[in-house]
């Protein structure tokens, strides 16, 4: 799966930071809401793919599912401090995870269908899932809730969305590529330590 990013910050008219459109949004602004909206919605599409189930795609697309979710987080951006870009993706990523565990549940309280159209099966996995399995998810996702903000952030920039450490440093406002990969490493050492001590 290649890297999922989004532009990091750069000056100029078309090219506004993720920062300054949130403040633009928190003001009112309609097209600001409308520029956000379509630089998140293409890379948490690309990132929920393989997270919901057969069972339970049938039941929402995950397409549908990502639009939703990205309507309900800009109506509660009060809830959000925007600090840099990775921590908007981050807090979009978590509502998103949110929504998806929420469709799974609904779709084991409904009856089986006897058959899915395959066409809505999406048979690729996530980059976490490819590379930890899905058995594994469950203790990641544990792991990341020990780690701080920064190292959470980081961790999940770097696997799930596939950004280099240049453009880490770009979204999370690190001095240089390098202090973006001493951010990731720790973190990342720290996900492992914390997966082995976890038993679901």
């Amino acid at each position: 799966m290649g890297p999922q990013t989004i532009p990091p910050s750069r000056s100029g008219p078309d090219l506004e930071t993720t920062v300054s459109l949130l403040t633009l949004v928190r003001q009112g602004d309609t097209q600001a809401r409308e520029r956000l909206f379509r630089r998140y919605l293409p890379v948490l599409t690309r990132w929920a793919r393989g997270r919901l189930p057969s069972s339970a795609r049938d039941l929402a697309e995950t397409d549908d599912l990502v639009q939703v979710t990205l309507v309900r987080a800009m109506a509660h951006l009060d809830r959000f401090e925007s600090r840099h870009e990775g921590a908007f993706l981050a807090y979009l990523r978590h509502a998103l995870l949110n929504a998806v565990r929420d469709e799974i549940r609904r779709s084991r309280r409904r009856p089986t269908r006897k058959s899915l159209d395959p066409g809505i099966a999406d048979p690729h996995r996530s980059a976490v899932e490819e590379a930890i399995g899905n058995e594994a998810l469950e203790r990641y996702e544990a792991a990341l809730i020990e780690l701080s903000e920064d190292q959470r952030e980081a961790v999940i920039l770097r696997l799930e969305f596939g950004m280099t450490h240049p453009e880490i440093a770009a979204a999370m406002f690190k001095p240089s590529a390098n202090a973006a990969r001493m951010v990731v490493a720790r973190a990342l050492v720290r996900v492992v330590e914390a997966m082995s001590e976890f038993r679901p």
